[in-house]
């Protein structure tokens, strides 16, 4: 068997009256956490832009916009769904395969469910047998992969399209041909950083579409590669100069990878969360304000520094890739959410006194521990001679430093009232604390824009 067709009966093989119950709450979290983040998303440039495009386009009534509740045809509806949730930096995200699994998955598989009448226990399998399949091909080929390549772009689309699938019912010869063609679709390039350009949105909608197109492609009788992911010519061996296919299968069907998933509480790039913990934490202990910073030495992984090491953003977007701007940000503002990334603190000359005397440094001892785990250590010096430092292995919202279903209701609510009225909001929740019992999901969905 190809491992293609070994996923695929895996797939076929998942169903909800076996998922454990922590698994299914895992589910339900990765839902309410995408949801929040897409209703974030909603309004700013890049959704609104694919949002008009779905408008122009048209197509058949059948999956729900988060932007304004209206219907599009489900590619376009993951299209944009997905876009939109990856805009504000707040989906979830996995270590090991550095994959922003939830942007990718829910969206195809949510299209897909309301395209098939399906309901919120065929929802949760898709979205566990989609996070199942991208997670273990992003452990794969990570970290090589990942020096060229955006994983949510790339491997993501082999989830969206297991999503898609296992929502559908394709059996396991459906499912191998939807992961083959989803294989030959997936793309996602990294030189967007340079110029701080929307690709990065994009990714995550292509990628849903991308799947959820590969799966309705399989249901007609149209055929993928078998072999698209160890085939000499497949997506493994074209991107990425080293791997580990064995990755892919080992412990198929012992566990869950969605248990593994990491919540973000800071609105920026994963790869800064560990220092600004720190930071923070620093800070508040020892009430450091930024006058007092003579200089923070943050010592991580080389991606961290490759990705996040921009000391002079020039926009909003391009200062939640900078490690230095957060790690000010958390100095300034002692927090690092949505409402901090302002023009005001990006032109502050404090903000910039600080991030001039940030230092960033590789660590070999942290780098062999990436990316089972994301660290980093800080040292902060300050005017009056003291020397503080402190160290992470694990990132707030990481299963091993893991938030609280409280914590995450409260992030919901906050992301969420951007785009919902209060008592939308608190339906939405209530909804998706019961998925498992949602006969129709496009009623759950039917709110669309209701602030003024």
């Amino acid at each position: 068997m190809s491992i293609s067709q070994k996923l695929s009966r895996h797939i076929a093989d998942l169903h909800y009256d076996c998922l454990p119950s922590e698994v299914v709450q895992a589910a339900k979290n990765s839902f309410l956490d995408w949801l929040g983040s897409a209703a974030a998303g909603a309004d700013k440039i890049p959704g609104q832009l694919l949002l008009s495009l779905a408008e122009e386009t048209g197509g058949n009534p059948q999956a729900t916009l988060i932007s304004n509740g209206k219907k599009t045809s489900a590619i376009l509806a993951a299209l944009v769904n997905g876009a939109m949730s990856h805009t504000v930096e707040l989906d979830d995200v996995h270590k090991a395969s550095i994959l922003h699994a939830g942007a990718v998955v829910i969206p195809a598989a949510l299209a897909a469910a309301e395209k098939s009448g399906a309901d919120g226990r065929k929802l949760i399998e898709g979205i566990v047998a989609g996070y199942e399949v991208a997670i273990r091909i992003g452990e794969a080929v990570t970290p090589a992969h990942y020096h060229y390549w955006h994983t949510t772009g790339t491997v993501g689309t082999f989830g969206a399209a297991a999503a898609a699938g296992k929502v559908f019912g394709l059996n396991e010869e459906q499912l191998t041909h939807a992961l083959g063609t989803a294989g030959t679709q997936a793309a996602g390039l990294w030189e967007f950083l340079s110029d701080g350009a929307m690709s990065k949105h994009l990714h995550p909608g292509k990628a849903g579409l991308n799947g959820l197109l590969s799966a309705m492609l399989a249901q007609k009788g149209f055929t993928g590669a078998k072999h698209i992911l160890e085939g000499e010519k497949g997506f493994i061996r074209a991107t990425a100069g080293e791997y580990e296919l064995s990755r892919i299968t080992d412990g198929l069907g012992k566990g869950y990878k969605i248990l593994e998933n990491c919540i973000k509480i800071h609105a920026s790039c994963r790869h800064t969360h560990h220092a600004v913990d720190v930071v923070l934490e620093l800070v508040q202990k020892h009430d450091i304000n930024p006058g007092q910073v003579e200089k923070i030495v943050v010592k991580t992984y080389p991606i961290a520094i490759d990705i996040t090491g921009n000391f002079r953003p020039d926009s909003l977007y391009a200062a939640k890739f900078s490690l230095p701007f957060c790690v000010a940000l958390a100095v300034n503002e002692r927090k690092v959410g949505l409402n901090e990334f302002s023009l005001a603190n990006l032109r502050d000359p404090m903000m910039q006194s600080v991030l001039e005397r940030v230092e960033l440094r590789e660590d070999p001892a942290l780098t062999a521990l990436y990316p089972a785990k994301w660290p980093a250590e800080v040292e902060i010096v300050t005017t009056d001679g003291r020397k503080v430092c402190g160290r992470t292995e694990y990132p707030q919202g990481d299963p091993e430093n893991p938030v609280t279903q409280e914590q995450l209701m409260d992030k919901f609510r906050t992301l969420a009232s951007i785009h919902y009225e209060d008592e939308v909001v608190e339906g939405l929740l209530l909804a998706v604390n019961q998925l498992e019992d949602v006969r129709d999901l496009s009623v759950m969905l039917q709110y669309g824009r209701r602030k003024n």
